[in-house]
């Protein structure tokens, strides 16, 4: 899509928080880390269509927390788009590594983000229910724990 357009947001720019909680059902975890990161936003016509929140974790590390597309914009390649500048915005940053989690019953963002470059590395057990208070089920699968990705930049 060539009207698509994606920037960073100020802090005078609204959080696009109808975005996000599509990948993350907890307010708090999204109150999180995006203050402590730094939140981007597609835009079609002025209108959000998609975001992405990204942190520093370590040094040289980045991880990109939550990405998100809106329902009408699915199957578009906006996905693909986010994450490719997700992954230039590390680089620009001089960043070594860009991590990624995802649960385990997020079946087709587990093959976008490899298709993109990332590669599993680790699972994070039991994440999902630790961390959130409702059971969360995707894919007809109950999301109990997390995969780690990662990409050398």
């Amino acid at each position: 899509m060539n009207d698509v357009i994606v920037k960073q947001l100020g802090n005078d720019d609204k959080i696009p928080y109808e975005l996000l909680l599509l990948a993350d059902p907890s307010i708090e975890a999204i109150n999180d880390y995006v203050h402590r990161g730094g939140c981007y936003a597609a835009y079609v016509n002025n209108i959000a269509i998609g975001a992405y929140v990204i942190i520093k974790t370590r040094p040289l590390t980045l991880e990109l927390v939550n990405i998100a597309v809106s329902e009408a914009y699915r199957g578009k390649g906006i996905g693909k788009m986010l994450i490719l500048s997700a992954i230039d915005m590390a680089k620009n940053e001089k960043a070594k590594v860009l991590e990624v989690g995802t649960g385990n019953s997020s079946i087709s963002q587990l093959a976008l983000y490899q298709k993109c470059g990332f590669r599993v590395v680790g699972v994070d057990r039991d994440f999902f229910k630790k961390h959130y208070k409702e059971k969360i089920i995707e894919n007809g699968i109950e999301c109990v724990d997390m995969i780690r990705l990662s990409m050398d930049l």
